[in-house]
């Protein structure tokens, strides 16, 4: 690949520059291996980022810069680059916001360093109605994700007991995340109530090791079960986004045998998943996550 100039992806013409770039210092992790990965990824990402508000999450000096949001897709884009106009409530307007539904928007993100992928969990199309009840389980210092495996197996069997499943993935940062596919007709009110009061079940029957609270002095060795993702106005990193971490470390789906198999070991590296690990397990499990994008479950209504 060239240091920079025009390329040609699926038909479209888009400029690339400083490819040679060092975003991952510490890999040697260049932007053209960046735009290298989300062009391999792409089979079993875009349909999962696909007609969903993206919110970049740009750094243009590497994971060791600074870096910046960007909401409002920026207006020197392609004009094949494809945009949804959802009303924001604090900016009292529309944003119009890219959305990634192809490859070589992809590849254009990832010329821009945008390395995350943030999406919301409703379609841009109905905004409002969300597809998944997600759970973010973040670990306190000295927990680990190991700890977010016992949570996360005890949200498993909750959710179980109500003849639901869910489906785990890795933050691709230090926590654990679960994704309970919905596609049946909700409202984000409905689904962030019921994902406190599930945080709130769970802290109740493991006070030790759990926390629903948000109050970050009480985080010390307990796993923070994260409801208030489940909002229209809140965004949720993409499965199979790099994440800025020092190796290019990706938001990688799981197997409960997996998770499993991490609580019972204690070792945290069991689910640390770099980029070309990450396609390797594409290449022998399919998408993981696949269910995701199909289940209807209904929610229940709970008691408290």
């Amino acid at each position: 690949m060239r240091t920079e100039g025009q390329i040609e992806v699926e038909g479209k013409q888009l400029k690339v520059s400083n490819l040679d770039k060092v975003l991952y210092p510490k890999a040697g992790f260049t932007k053209a291996a960046v735009i290298d990965y989300f062009i391999r990824i792409a089979p079993v990402l875009l349909p999962h980022i696909k007609n969903r508000a993206l919110t970049l999450k740009r750094y243009p000096n590497g994971v060791d810069g600074p870096f910046f949001y960007e909401k409002r897709c920026p207006p020197h884009r392609p004009a094949w680059v494809k945009t949804a106009a959802i009303w924001s409530a604090s900016n009292e307007a529309n944003i119009d916001f890219c959305l990634a539904n192809d490859v070589p928007t992809l590849v254009w993100a990832a010329n821009l360093a945008d390395l995350e992928l943030h999406t919301s969990l409703a379609g841009s199309r109905t905004p409002l109605k969300p597809h998944f009840v997600v759970f973010d389980l973040d670990p306190g210092p000295p927990a680990t994700i190991v700890e977010c495996c016992r949570v996360g197996l005890w949200l498993r069997d909750a959710f179980a007991a109500m003849g639901l499943e869910c489906y785990p993935k890795t933050s691709g940062s230090k926590g654990l995340q679960l994704y309970l596919p919905l596609h049946t007709a909700t409202t984000f009110v409905k689904t962030k109530a019921f994902a406190h009061t599930i945080a709130q079940r769970i802290e109740r029957e493991h006070p030790d090791l759990v926390l629903s609270r948000m109050a970050k002095n009480l985080r010390a060795g307990k796993v923070f079960v994260d409801w208030s993702q489940n909002d229209d106005h809140k965004t949720t990193v993409c499965v199979y986004s790099l994440r800025a971490k020092e190796r290019p470390t990706v938001s990688t789906p799981l197997r409960w045998e997996e998770v499993e198999h991490c609580w019972k070991k204690k070792d945290p590296a069991l689910l640390v998943f770099e980029s070309e690990a990450v396609l390797a397990r594409v290449k022998k499990f399919g998408d993981l996550f696949a269910p995701v994008l199909e289940e209807k479950q209904k929610l229940p209504v709970l008691s408290d």
